[in-house]
């Protein structure tokens, strides 16, 4: 959806109105948000709404990502059918708060088409930011360059920090949603930088 550049304005109303535009639940939503953000100032922000396949039903996921002057905060709110604890149907609305400082890396990828023709909106981004909270560990068997040894060499890898990720395309969330992911991304950059 929509994101916002730094500057010294607020952005609170702008949030609420993205949110509102999902249609989404949108006063759960923002109460979950306005919890987390807990009065400060809103710098930027993108807002994602997708659907996501449960079995044979679709489902709502929307995920508000708020970038305050001294923190990143993540919202994510989902429907649920009714189960044995809640017979109702039923949201749920996870936040987390992330000190600016300890964001370690903010990895962003621009897909462009027809590159030869020089620099253009790119047709999908994928944003993927660390903090140290997740770490994602590959592993694969290690090997030696002859060919015919049959030796254990143990395994090598690859330690990543993956906490969050997200992927917005021009053709299923518009070019809109494309820039604004790279807008929020370079708006938390420029605030993760160190002195």
């Amino acid at each position: 959806m929509r994101s916002t550049r730094t500057d010294d304005r607020d952005r609170q109303a702008d949030l609420r109105r993205a949110i509102d535009r999902t249609g989404y639940y949108p006063d759960v939503v923002a109460d979950g948000v306005s919890a987390a953000l807990a009065g400060e100032q809103v710098v930027s922000f993108f807002v994602h709404h997708e659907p996501t396949f449960e079995h044979d039903e679709v489902r709502r996921h929307l995920s508000v990502l708020v970038l305050t002057p001294t923190r990143l905060v993540l919202a994510h709110t989902d429907e649920h059918a009714g189960d044995d604890l809640l017979p109702e149907p039923y949201t749920s609305t996870s936040t987390e708060a992330i000190r600016l400082t300890s964001v370690s890396s903010v990895v962003v990828t621009r897909m462009v088409t027809n590159p030869s023709k020089g620099p253009s909106t790119p047709a999908e981004a994928n944003m993927t930011i660390g903090w140290g909270g997740v770490g994602r560990l590959d592993l694969e068997p290690a090997g030696c360059n002859d060919p015919s040894c049959e030796a254990d060499h143990g395994y090598t890898g690859v330690l990543a920090s993956d906490d969050f990720s997200l992927r917005v395309s021009a053709a299923a969330d518009g070019v809109e949603a494309v820039t604004g992911l790279l807008a929020f991304a370079e708006s938390l950059s420029a605030l993760t930088q160190t002195s």
